[in-house]
């Protein structure tokens, strides 16, 4: 058993290393060669396919890196799986997309719009997931 002044002296000296080692990995996820964020990469494209995204509630049904509704499918690595085209299509088609008995909006997006999504997604398709291939939705198919 400990006495007063020692456990005192190994509450601080814990609690002083925990700092220290806290401000360490701070300052090294800061380092810019550990940067995964992909920001340089950032285009008005990019920023117009983001406010696109949540002007119409995307989230609310889709998901992108594992967060957002699982109504839909996942959207990280959709450029990949589908193509520029595919995307393209779904955004501008005049009727409702309904995949799997899945029914999506019928945005009616001009071609400008489209392919600021498409950009959107591009740039989210090249974040360092920092190991994970892809994050799949549990309504996900192999296929989707």
């Amino acid at each position: 058993m400990l006495s007063k002044s020692q456990a005192r002296a190994f509450f601080l000296g814990g609690t002083l290393v925990t700092f220290l080692i806290f401000i360490g990995l701070t300052i090294y996820s800061f380092m810019p060669r550990n940067d995964q964020t992909n920001y340089s990469k950032i285009t008005k494209d990019v920023v117009r396919g983001k406010e696109i995204w949540e002007t119409n509630n995307c989230m609310g049904c889709h998901t992108i890196m594992g967060e957002g509704g699982y109504y839909a499918p996942e959207l990280t690595k959709v450029v990949d799986r589908r193509g520029e085209g595919y995307i393209k299509a779904v955004l501008m088609s005049p009727i409702p997309w309904a995949p799997n008995g899945r029914k999506m909006v019928a945005y009616h997006m001009n071609e400008a719009d489209a392919n600021a999504m498409v950009a959107y997604f591009q740039w989210i398709g090249k974040l360092d997931l920092n190991g994970f291939d892809r994050i799949v939705s549990p309504l996900a198919k192999e296929n989707n």
